[in-house]
């Protein structure tokens, strides 16, 4: 006991003596308008050592040291230094409005990269100028004046944007929303679509081009887009916007925040509508977007529930290449034609409309086990439900994108006449054609019999090629994930990471009956377990049958196919990090391990063994590393490389939609190299990378026309490099005056040729198919862009902005046919084109706490014409009939003349 009580003593004058040789600072950290900045980083310059401010601005900071520098930092905010000498209240610390994010500092599961620390390429946009210049623009355009990066709207429908960054696709580009990985789990792909209220409720986007700074194994080939979504207000407070655009367009939104009460609860609320006709014709859309978040602060833990999510409908102009219009099209029909519109019963009716919800909900759990490590956690779930419409069948022989089907004055679907045909009253076509169903021999119905009954040979009784039904295409899922990272300050200068990534998805893929258009029934011969069966069951793609994500897909009457993929992903990554005021370095290290299997409803007898696979599990992972150096007060290098093996996507694992299991897959190699030199002032800061990537072993799947029979290759080994250099920079001319600009000089090429072997639909090889691809430019995207733009503060609540934007090197999608003679002309080059915008925003400041903003933007200021892709490679010979020097027969889409909207937004 004796000894007991001398210990205790010991430990009790160690403590004293400990603190009275540490230094307490304090303070309160606000805005321009002295509301305070919660969760802003303070850190001791030179040393990891950091807090973050409470609800109410204020923060409480330990020093070993009795002199020194606080480093405050906030998103949107220029960063700010503060000396400290002795323990004391350093009062309230003003933090400036900054355009451009210069410094993030977020633990846990998000990785940010850090100005002057972390060493790779990088643009960060805020909440606030989201809110101002995205307007009603699709939500990856925001990154358009940002390096290398290229997004358009696509075929034009309501969030079908495409995002390209340093020529690599979306599959290839990661999208993480609060450290969580949203690409789809069989194919990689992002459809903005499902994320189309996301705009209202993020804080902050950055684009990290190149390997990024992401701790997981993720397919960051040309770039991760973080997204930081809002999360519970810690103070009462909330907004009414409503915005007004060309061609209908109409959105309301309304948010609040009950702030944090006694016992450390807060909620925060948002609900949105948008709707309009849509720019291009025929393209109409309804969407709603709603955000709960539920938090709670227990010292230290900290728990917060989100749950967002955004169901719309949109009736789209398809980027199918067999039904794209032709530049012919345009110039007879105007640019705003859509090929798959037209009217029914007087009202607009459209082949392609997408129809979707994908709520996503978490719970994040941030435990502070001590001064020095900290644990945060996130549980997620995502269910999807929906697909897109489309048509199927073929009536007299012909398939729906004949031109037979369309006006010749309008271009416009005939429907009407396409109901009449189906139905045995007779419809009459364009030049006179006429078609009318005979009554089914079997049924005494009108009925429709699917492709393969109409494409091969009929049983007796049955009619072949007798019309055709607008299905939909479910690509339905069901996602749980986990994310838990262990960070621990190991000294003053270095840091640790390590931590688990789980992942569990099933995609649910079939077809079903949406609008039978006159018929009485459905024949479907794909189901081998149901052979020529008739269904009648049509199911809505109206906005209203979209909410309810959990009920069962299972006795939904199904067509043409129908199977599951199943993906199941373990993780592991860790980091270490050294930072001092001179050197920050990191190496990264993630391994995962991918399992996939395919079952098959319709192509295996429901006894067949062989309709569900066995799991195929795949190792990929990646290793990489940086070094930032700051020279001075001014100058900063940095340089970092890495290595990649990707897994591939799940149909390079079971080839021709079937479970043939690929005998030898072969993992995607990326290798990436980058170096950086950025310059920072008061009023100046620039920043200049070169990179080079190279892509090996890749994987496509593509389908043509072999030996004269229509059929489809596998193709692997594929390899592309893409070097460049980037420029980007800020100036503040006066204290009233940014000028902006930013540039982009990219060389994207494929490297070596390929061959495989083409199959027809029976699977019966029917020749070998060679792309000599070793120096073609790489297509669907703009390999030079710039910018160059000014923001304007007239007045302190009055300011302007403009922005020029140039494109250029824009190449023409890659399409096999194209490059399978070594004669080839290369890619289409499309002609390059500039586009202006214009903003102007006033604030009216009416109580201390509440105002009204107002803001204006025009985009394509100059109702510019010019061409944003196109999905062929025609080029245009003597005698051809060329349009902007393109030839006319080329299949491309128009980008948007000029559109504008006008908000209002009520803050208290």
């Amino acid at each position: 006991m004796k000894n007991f009580k001398n210990l205790l003593l010991v430990a009790l004058l160690f403590s004293v003596a400990t603190v009275i040789g540490q230094t307490r600072i304090s303070g309160t950290v606000v805005d321009e308008t002295n509301e305070p900045l919660p969760a802003a980083s303070v850190v001791i310059k030179g040393t990891s050592t950091g807090v973050e401010t409470d609800f109410d601005g204020k923060f409480t900071i330990t020093s070993s040291a009795n002199s020194g520098t606080l480093v405050i930092s906030f998103i949107g905010y220029r960063t700010k230094e503060v000396s400290f000498s002795g323990a004391g209240d350093l009062g309230t610390i003003k933090l400036d409005e900054d355009n451009i994010l210069d410094e993030v500092v977020i633990k846990g599961l998000i990785d940010v990269a850090k100005d002057r620390q972390t060493p790779v390429a990088k643009s960060t946009i805020k909440a606030a100028e989201i809110q101002e210049k995205l307007g009603s623009q699709e939500f990856p355009e925001i990154l358009n004046n940002t390096p290398s990066v290229y997004a358009t709207k696509s075929g034009g429908g309501f969030g079908d944007a495409r995002i390209n960054i340093r020529g690599f696709s979306q599959e290839n580009i990661a999208v993480l929303i609060n450290g969580v990985p949203v690409n789809d789990m069989e194919n990689g792909r992002v459809f903005w679509s499902n994320w189309a209220g996301l705009s209202d409720v993020t804080t902050a986007m950055q684009v990290q081009r190149g390997l990024g700074s992401s701790k997981l194994a993720i397919s960051s080939v040309g770039g991760t887009i973080n997204i930081i979504t809002k999360t519970t207000d810690k103070q009462e407070g909330g907004s009414v916007l409503s915005s007004v655009g060309n061609d209908g367009y109409f959105k309301n939104v309304f948010s609040y925040s009950t702030g944090k009460n006694e016992k450390g609860f807060a909620a925060s609320f948002l609900l949105s509508r948008t709707a309009g006709d849509g720019y291009i014709s025929g393209t109409k859309f309804e969407g709603y977007n709603y955000f709960i978040g539920l938090g709670w602060d227990k010292g230290d833990h900290n728990f917060q529930f989100m749950l967002t999510g955004a169901p719309q409908t949109h009736n789209q102009r398809t980027t199918s290449f067999f039904n794209m219009a032709t530049l012919a099209d345009y110039l007879q029909y105007g640019k705003k034609y859509n090929y798959n519109h037209g009217y029914l019963n007087g009202q607009e009716f459209n082949w392609r409309k997408n129809f979707y919800h994908k709520p996503l909900t978490s719970l994040n759990w941030t435990w502070e086990i001590n001064d020095n490590s900290t644990l945060t956690t996130s549980a997620y779930v995502s269910f999807g439900r929906g697909g897109g419409t489309g048509d199927i069948g073929r009536l007299a022989g012909n398939f729906a994108s004949s031109s037979r089907f369309r006006d010749t004055t309008t271009g416009h679907v005939l429907w009407d006449e396409i109901v009449k045909a189906n139905s045995g009253q007779g419809g009459t076509f364009s030049n006179g054609f006429t078609y009318s169903n005979p009554v089914d021999a079997t049924t005494g119905l009108f009925i429709v019999n699917d492709d393969e009954l109409q494409a091969n040979a009929v049983p007796a009784g049955l009619t072949r090629r007798n019309g055709f039904i607008r299905r939909a295409s479910v690509n339905s899922h069901n996602w749980y994930g986990l994310l838990s990272n262990f960070n621990t300050q190991l000294n003053e200068n270095l840091t640790l990471d390590f931590g688990i990534d789980l992942r569990k998805y099933k995609g649910i893929h079939y077809r079903r009956i949406d609008n039978l258009l006159g018929a009485n029934g459905y024949r479907d011969n794909d189901d081998i377990n149901n052979p020529l069966n008739v269904l009648s069951r049509e199911y809505s793609s109206d906005l209203s049958s979209l909410w309810n994500v959990f009920r069962s897909t299972d006795a939904e009457q199904k067509i043409n196919y129908w199977n599951d993929g199943l993906v199941r992903w373990f993780g592991v990554f860790g980091q270490l990090e050294y930072v001092t005021d001179e050197i920050s370095l990191f190496v990264q290290a993630a391994a995962s391990q991918q399992g996939f299997k395919r079952i098959d409803y319709f192509n295996y007898l429901n006894t067949d063994p062989a309709r569900e696979t066995a799991w195929q599990n795949i190792m990929g992972g990646n290793i990489k590393g940086g070094i930032n150096w700051n020279i001075d007060e001014n100058h900063n290098i940095f340089g970092n490389a890495g290595y990649y093996s990707k897994q591939p996507f799940f149909d390079a694992i079971f080839l021709q939609f079937r479970n043939v299991i690929n005998p030898n897959p072969r993992n995607e190699k990326i290798v990436g190299l980058e170096l950086g030199y950025g310059y920072t002032s008061e009023s100046f800061r620039a920043n200049v990378n070169v990179y080079r990537t190279q892509w090996k072993d890749r994987f496509l799947s593509v389908s043509s026309r072999f030996n004269g029979v229509q059929g489809s290759a596998d193709l692997q080994g594929i390899e592309q490099v893409h070097t460049g250099a980037e420029l980007d920079f800020t100036f503040d001319a006066t204290d009233r005056v940014r000028i902006l600009g930013m540039a982009s000089f990219g060389n994207w090429e494929y490297a070596g040729n390929v061959s495989g072997t083409a199959f027809d639909q029976n699977q019966t090889a029917i020749g070998t198919i060679d792309l000599f691809l070793d120096g073609v430019k790489v297509g669907d995207v703009a390999q030079f862009t710039s910018r160059l733009g000014f923001d304007f503060k007239v007045t302190d609540n009055f300011k302007i902005d403009y922005s020029q934007r140039f494109v250029d090197k824009l190449y023409a999608r890659i399409n096999a046919e194209d490059f399978d003679t070594a004669n080839h002309q290369g890619s289409l080059r499309l002609p390059g084109y500039s586009v202006s915008d214009l903003g102007a925003s006033y604030r009216w400041n009416f109580k201390s706490d509440q105002s009204l903003n107002f803001r204006l933007n025009v985009n394509n200021l100059f109702d510019n014409e010019y061409i944003i892709e196109s999905a062929t490679n025609i080029f245009a010979n003597p005698g051809d009939a060329t349009y902007l020097g393109v030839n006319t027969r080329n299949k491309v889409f128009f980008g948007f003349g000029t559109t504008w909207n006008f908000t209002v937004r009520y803050n208290f």
